[in-house]
């Protein structure tokens, strides 16, 4: 409870109360103080209500210091040239009205613009001065007088206006990193329902030329083809239901899909006349895969078995994934002729590459000697115990 107390921010009212408690303290400080003619004796010059009036006027300001910060600044520095001025606080004791001065104006810089917070200290610092100087009677007075209003005024504000710098600093970064998180979700959410729909409106248009085709001739294997198609739409909403659940917190959707998924997806590609013989292998008895592994490891076996189904079927695929205790190798293979592309990757391609890149993994893709295509790819992991 403490550590959290400690490393949260205040709330506005919890503010507000430690600033009621820092002014009765300075003021209870002051007042007394200024009462003494000297530390080592107890004399007093005026009547104690005088010096204790004095040390709240300093003190009980600070109160609204975040409410009036220029006001109270202004407020402090008048009572406090009046007092030195008078008598009411000594000389050898105007370090005293210090740590009230150095709070009021460490606020004002922090709370207010460079420039106007600058010039409210700029003109405290020559009302305190000039007053000093007036009442003052030699030239090592003056000084000490023009000194003191310099060491009183000048750190707090410097203090303050680089607090205000680093917090400035801190809330840029704070939103740079809230837009690149943003971005980034934005991305992921796409990625995902491309792989979804990509595959899924494959297998739909697959399964829809074939009952187009047979509906006059053979009616039953249209109803075949209709139900299939009825399936995978099925299956494609409840994908579509997960990616966009994940957005909101305590989804009631399936988890996202894995290793353990792959079979299922393997007998799916045969609805698209793609023969994919899946070979799931673990070496050395690793440890679990990460969730986030598995999920890529599917995506990318799913995005290049679609791309056979679209671009090489009828055809054979060959999905080798081998898993090691430190990473996942991923090889999907096809003896399929595909047409001649002359536009580079497509967007099935350039996804499988991000998602690889996410994991600083490896990826290659093209055309193999002997026929057909190759997808291959390497994620890294760190294996749970």
């Amino acid at each position: 409870m403490t550590a959290l107390l400690l490393t949260r921010r205040l709330r506005p009212a919890e503010l507000a109360t430690v600033d009621v408690v820092l002014a009765v303290a300075v003021g209870g400080l002051l007042g007394p103080y200024a009462a003494l003619e000297s530390p080592l004796h107890g004399g007093v010059d005026e009547p104690l209500w005088v010096s204790v009036l004095v040390g709240f006027a300093l003190g009980l300001p600070l109160a609204v210091r975040r409410r009036w910060p220029i006001t109270v600044a202004a407020v402090i520095s008048s009572v406090a040239t009046v007092a030195l001025v008078t008598g009411v606080v000594p000389h050898y004791a105007a370090a005293a009205p210090g740590l009230a001065i150095g709070l009021s104006f460490y606020t004002v810089a922090v709370s207010t613009g460079t420039r106007r917070s600058l010039r409210c200290a700029a003109g405290c610092l020559a009302l305190v001065s000039v007053a000093l100087v007036l009442t003052a009677s030699d030239l090592w007075s003056r000084t000490g007088g023009v000194l003191y209003a310099t060491v009183m005024i000048a750190p707090a504000w410097v203090i303050g206006w680089l607090v205000r710098g680093r917090r400035a600093l801190a809330a840029r970064q704070g939103e740079h990193l809230l837009r690149q998180a943003a971005a980034e979700e934005r991305l992921r959410v796409a990625r995902e329902l491309h792989d979804v729909l990509a595959h899924t409106l494959s297998l739909i248009v697959v399964k829809a030329a074939v009952a187009n085709h047979v509906a006059g001739t053979d009616p039953r294997e249209a109803g075949v083809a209709l139900r299939v198609i009825e399936e995978t739409g099925r299956n494609a909403l409840t994908d579509v239901r997960r990616v966009l659940g994940a957005l909101r917190e305590d989804t009631p959707y399936a988890p996202t899909p894995g290793l353990g998924e792959l079979p299922a997806l393997a007998r799916q590609a045969a609805i698209g006349d793609v023969d994919v013989r899946l070979d799931v292998r673990r070496e050395e008895s690793p440890g679990a895969v990460p969730e986030s592994v598995g999920l890529a490891v599917y995506r990318i076996v799913q995005e290049a078995v679609t791309n056979v189904v679209k671009h090489a079927a009828p055809a054979v695929c060959r999905a080798t994934v081998t898993v090691t205790p430190r990473e996942v190798r991923i090889e999907v293979t096809d003896d399929g002729r595909r047409p001649v592309r002359t536009g580079g990757e497509g967007h099935g391609l350039i996804g499988i590459r991000e998602r690889v890149t996410l994991h600083g993994g490896e990826f290659r893709a093209g055309p193999r000697s002997g026929g057909g295509f190759a997808v291959t790819a390497s994620l890294p992991y760190r294996g749970a115990a």
